[in-house]
């Protein structure tokens, strides 16, 4: 804000001058000049003093220090050339002239009054500081000086003493006078009164590196409550002082109030910093000020320049006394004009976001004013209840405006999603801000009746209540919008919703009649509960109708599914029985559902509600259906969970009388429904027995059972002829013992009943039970589920702790007696057992195993033994080959000694481990095998050094060049070099050293190539001559020199027998497929058509003509009719002709890789299929 520049009016007297200093209390501004004394015009900024000439000027040079005290009666001012002076402002008299304060030759940088008026402190550029205490003794006005602090002892370049506030002036802390004082290594507070006393040192460190930041600390401490201040060190953290961001820019710093900090750093730009949060509220450019320095004074050019270089590199930007705060403004003096800084108040920050229509911004600025979280807040006073009322006031009309201008500006057309989006700017806001302010009748009344003119306004009002009543933030809703909200979650379909907020609103609020109709329409139960139990306090009929809905559903889907016996729970009838188990619970354990706590005098009423309606003999509706229908029903929904139920109830029972009737009542009818009742699945039985030995092996129990029934029950579960869900009855039976049931039953004749019944898991309880562990081992071998687990319960029974010696030793010799079972069972866990625990009888273990011993018990011998050969070689007839790979890798012997015949002969022996199993393996599988190989080999070269060691490398060398020709065959070349690249042998070294290893490989790859290419060419060679011999052969047509078969000679047209097939051969012969089967010239037997002939005719004509040419001839004649000249056979009524032509092994093979070549639609489709 700008004053004037009345620096340059009201001057007729006075020669224009250049301001410098300034000071301000209350309604008076001295400026003072570099050539005269000081003027000072008031607020009006009419000149109303000029204190001194221009030959005040002459003589003390240019006013560098100035101070007013609080009564704004008396003005200090000290000069450039040392001289300081005290006028009386009441009628501008000068009263003293000090001359004799401080050294001559310093000038004066800082005078300040006290609190006390007769004392004030002032600071030399010497970096001296001293204390002038003024008296006036018979009518003598005097000036007593006494040095603080010497500037030898390190410069002082800014003091400041604590001014209290008239409303602590007798807090404990006034009397002292404490004065902080800044010094170039460190900060120093003093106390004056009644002595003088060092209060605290303050170093300069990292915090606080520069020294031109050290105004913070004064003046943080100047501006601090004076309750922060004790006897004690302060905390200076505590006072204030600000963690800056850039330090080295902080220059000055100035308190507008307590919490408020304002900072001008060397650019020029003024930072509003909040103290607490230390965050940046606001920043100006004060470069138009064009701020008035006083840099000539702490460099002491009047007085010839006598100061040190820190003290004036400290005042290069020195101004101090160019800029004030005081009643939280901030002055600033420019070379042409002065400048106010103030904060604009409360009010002013909220209206200038309404001028800007940030209604959001401005409520949320408002609340922060409301709850005292806003930071550099001016214009609000009084108690914090007060301070609540003004700001609460401005946010309802905030409220207001917000929702005239939202419906003003409300688009008139467009599609349904712009208005929601506008709207959705408007009203959420507008609903929490007047629940925040407690204002519901506001938001119900004025603000909804503005807003339910728009059909969007008001459902998206009505939705977003919905989070608030929820969390329980809004409880209470007036009729009609309680009205309006049911008809708009149902009009758009949003029960669920609608639900959960019904549960959470008060009751008194709901129109019942309609409330309870919408629910049964929708089926709301959780609502439905809800209002019947705090509305009317009834916990019966919720129960009585949500039966009557299971039942209605249950007798639908059981029409409709036409299988009564097959008939399960539906969806919905799952959901109400559950809701029906969870209130149940609820009501019998005291708590609300589906939210809260029962009335505590309520609580007994109903738990005895619930229990008389549970055991009903019959509903109200029908008296035929069965007895207690009720429990029935809970029963067949879910047995384990009502009976849950029961358990937890029961819990609360020990110590009332009537509630134990109640226990004892409903365990006769569980009882009574339960058993004998086919409708009842084993499970369902045994759950009831378990609870009912749950609840009896208590201490404090009272129930009674029959041991009968248990008996009863027992038989049923282990019934030996009823081979139906055996897993189901044994795991009931388990648990039941586990729950303690095993003392209502003879174990001896329970015993006998689960062998019978095949219950081994029984058999293993009972044993343990008895310590005959021994005995386990037969109910695992003979339980086919759980064979296996045999292995692992002779193990840790033989290694854990806690058995005897002779129950261990059992359990040995019980092992030893199965371990031909064991082994059959398996063989690799068998062969770990008697490693771990029979070592010592391997040998006679073997033998009795006799020759039928597996691999796996010869692999653990030899493994003892240590026949490591043997050891893979069983590793690879098992499968291991990676096992057995492994067991050769590690007996090899040392690479170091390559002269070892033995490495050699090991290394082939891995190699052909290798090669053997890697047509079995895929890719990764063949890395995994042959990469550690080729590791094993070049790692020990890692570890040769020296002129000694090159017949050893070489040799290595060699050994890893085998191992690549051999793993060629087998790895990708570029995965075989890449890994050899990453060795450290030859991934360092030069291109020279691994050439022989890169070229021995590109070798054997160009051979593999050239063999590869070659056996491609022969084959499809060879393929096309025998495919196009076999399609000439097949597609030629045979004539038969005769029309009678050669063997019977009978017309094969002729015969009027049934239809026969004929064969006719390349030769031209004929005959009848039973005739060359008489004569046994075909191959195969029975039914089966022979797949090769031989003509009968041509076969006995050669018959004489043995030796190797005959063979030779037939030989080829067979081949000939394998390829074109096979016979035909022919059907004679109906006649069909087909051709038998069959092709050697070979040929399929290559037939079959052809057609994997060339798939897909080929010109030799006839030949396709040389069988047709």
């Amino acid at each position: 804000m700008l004053i004037s520049d009345g620096t340059h009016r009201n001057q007729p007297a006075i020669q224009r001058a250049k301001p410098e200093k300034h000071n301000v209390s209350e309604a008076i501004y001295p400026v003072y000049l570099n050539r005269v004394a000081s003027c000072l015009p008031d607020v009006n900024q009419a000149l109303r003093l000029c204190l001194g000439t221009t030959a005040t000027g002459a003589e003390f040079g240019a006013v560098s220090a100035l101070s007013i005290n609080h009564d704004c009666s008396r003005l200090l001012c000290g000069f450039a050339k040392g001289q300081i002076t005290m006028w009386d402002l009441a009628n501008g008299k000068l009263l003293r002239t000090i001359t004799d304060a401080h050294p001559p030759g310093t000038a004066i940088l800082h005078v300040k009054f006290t609190d006390d008026p007769t004392l004030a402190i002032c600071n030399d550029s010497g970096g001296s500081v001293f204390e002038l205490a003024f008296r006036r003794v018979m009518g003598m006005r005097s000036c007593d000086s006494r040095c603080l602090f010497s500037g030898s002892k390190g410069e002082v370049c800014c003091i400041e003493p604590l001014h209290t506030p008239p409303d602590l002036r007798d807090h404990p802390i006034t009397p002292y006078s404490l004065l902080a004082m800044g010094s170039l290594t460190k900060i120093l507070v003093i106390g004056l009164k009644p002595s003088l006393k060092v209060w605290m040192t303050f170093p300069y460190n990292k915090v606080c590196p520069r020294l031109n930041s050290i105004s913070l600390f004064p003046l943080s401490f100047s501006s601090m409550n004076c309750q922060s201040v004790a006897n004690q060190a302060p905390d200076w953290q505590h006072l204030g002082v600000p963690e800056a961001q850039n330090m080295d820019l902080a220059n000055f710093s100035w308190w507008i109030s307590s919490r408020t900090l304002v900072l001008v750093n060397s650019q020029e730009q003024l930072q509003v910093v909040d103290r607490p949060s230390q965050e940046v509220l606001d920043q100006l450019d004060l470069e138009q000020v064009q701020l008035v320095y006083n840099s000539r004074h702490f460099k002491s050019l009047a007085t010839g320049g006598n100061v040190s270089e820190a003290l004036a590199l400290v005042g290069e930007k020195a101004c101090y006394e160019s800029v004030c705060s005081y009643a939280g403004q901030i002055l600033y003096l420019g070379t042409k004009s002065a400048h106010i800084m103030t904060l604009r108040n409360w009010r002013e920050r909220v209206d200038f976001l309404l001028r800007q229509e940030r209604f959001g911004e401005a409520l949320a600025l408002a609340w922060s004013f409301h709850e005292g979280t806003a930071k550099a807040v001016v214009g609000l006073y009084g108690d914090p209840g007060k301070r609540r009322g003004v700001v609460a006031d401005k946010m309802v009309e905030i409220l207001i405006l917000f929702v005239e201008r939202s419906l003003k500006r409300c688009p008139d057309q467009g599609k349904i999603q712009v208005l929601e989006q506008h709207f959705q700017e408007v009203v959420p806001v507008v609903v929490d801000y007047c629940l925040l302010l407690q204002r519901s009748d506001l938001l119900f009344e004025q603000l909804y009746s503005r807003l339910v003119e728009n059909v969007v306004s008001r459902g998206m009002f009505l939705e977003a209540l919905e989070s608030y009543i929820i969390s329980q933030r809004l409880a209470h809703l007036t009729t009609p919008i309680m009205k309006d909200l049911l008809a708009h979650y149902h009009g758009n379909g949003l029960m669920d919703r609608l639900e959960r907020l019904i549960v959470h609103l008060d009751v008194t609020s709901l129109d019942m009649q309609q409330v309870v109709q919408m629910c049964w329409e929708n089926h709301l139960y959780d609502a439905m509960i809800y209002v019947f139990n705090r509305g009317m306090n009834d916990y019966i009929t919720p129960l009585e109708q949500l039966l009557y809905q299971y039942h209605h559903h249950y007798l639908i889907y059981y029409v409709l599914a036409d299988k009564p016996k097959c008939v399960s729970s539906t969806d919905e009838q799952v959901v109400i029985g559950n809701k029906l188990l969870v209130y149940i619970s609820c009501s019998l354990a005291g708590r609300a559902y589906p939210l809260g706590d029962i009335p505590e005098d309520l609580v007994p009423q109903v738990k005895n509600k619930v229990f008389d309606f549970l055991i009903r003999l019959h509903s109200e509706t029908s008296e035929e259906e069965e007895v207690f229908p009720f429990i029935r029903t809970l029963l067949h929904f879910d047995t384990r969970e009502f009976l849950n139920v029961l358990a937890l109830t029961f819990e609360d029972f020990r110590n009332d009388k009537q509630a134990l009737e109640y226990q004892q009542r409903i365990v006769d009818i569980l009882l009574k429904v339960m058993v004998d009742n086919p409708d009842f699945t084993p499970s369902q039985v045994g759950g009831l027995f378990t609870f009912l030995a749950r609840q009896m092996a208590k201490p404090d129990n009272t129930l009674f059972v029959n041991r009968k029934l248990f008996d009863q029950v027992l038989e049923f579960l282990c019934c030996p002829d009823d081979d139906s869900r055996h897993t189901e009855r044994q795991q009931v039976l388990l648990e039941l013992l586990h729950v303690g049931g095993v003392v209502q039953f003879d174990e001896g004749s329970l015993l006998a009943l689960a062998e019978k019944a095949e219950f081994y898991q029984i058999c293993e309880f009972l044993y343990e039970k008895q310590h005959l562990y021994e005995k386990i081992i037969d109910c695992y071998l003979r339980d086919n589920l759980r064979k296996v687990e045999v292995f692992s319960y002779i193990h840790n029974l033989l290694s854990m702790p806690g058995y005897s010696p002779a129950e261990k030793q059992n359990v040995w010799d019980k092992s030893l007696q199965h371990i031909q079972e064991l082994v059959a069972l398996d063989p690799s866990r068998s062969a770990d057992l008697v490693t771990c625990h029979f070592s010592e009888h391997v040998q006679p273990i073997l033998s009795q195993l006799e020759v039928r011993a597996p691999d796996g018990s010869l692999s653990l011998m030899t493994e003892q033994y240590g026949h490591s050969e043997a050891t893979s070689y069983l590793l690879e007839k098992k499968g291991d080959a990676h096992g057995a790979f492994t067991v050769l890798l590690t007996v090899r012997p040392h690479p170091h000694h390559c002269s070892d015949i033995g490495l050699e002969s090991s290394l082939d022996d891995i190699i052909a481990l290798c090669q053997r199993n890697s047509q079995n393996l895929n890719q990764q599988q063949r890395e995994v095998l042959w990469f550690p190989l080729l590791e094993a080999m070049m790692a020990p070269q890692k570890l040769l050094r020296g002129p000694n060691t090159n017949h050893t490398s070489e040799a290595l060398k060699e050994l890893t060049m085998k191992v690549l020709n051999a793993m060629s065959s087998f790895i990708p070349l570029p995965d075989i070099i890449q890994r050899i690249l990453q060795d450290p042998v030859y991934g360092k070294g030069k291109l020279s050293e691994i050439q022989g290893l890169i070229l021995g490989m590109l070798d054997t790859f160009n051979y593999e190539q050239t063999l590869l290419e070659t056996t491609t060419s022969l084959l499809n060679h060879d393929l096309h001559w025998s495919l196009a011999h076999l399609r000439a052969s097949v597609t030629r047509g045979l004539v038969p020199r005769q029309d009678t078969c050669n063997i019977c000679l009978l017309q094969y047209r002729r015969r009027h027998d049934p239809p026969e097939e004929i064969v006719i051969f390349s030769c031209g012969h004929l005959y009848h497929c039973q005739c060359l089967q008489a004569k046994d010239c075909g191959s195969g037997s029975g039914s089966e058509r022979p797949q090769q002939w031989s003509c009968f005719k041509c076969s006995s004509n050669q018959g004489g003509r043995g030796g190797a040419m005959a063979d030779q001839r037939r030989a080829r004649s067979t081949s000939l009719a394998q390829v074109g000249g096979d016979p035909l056979v022919f059907e004679r009524l109906p006649v069909s002709l087909f051709v038998e032509a069959t092709l050697d092994p070979q040929q399929a093979q290559s037939w079959d890789h052809l057609r994997c070549l060339y798939h897909g639609p080929s010109r030799v489709g006839p030949t396709a299929n040389p069988h047709r």
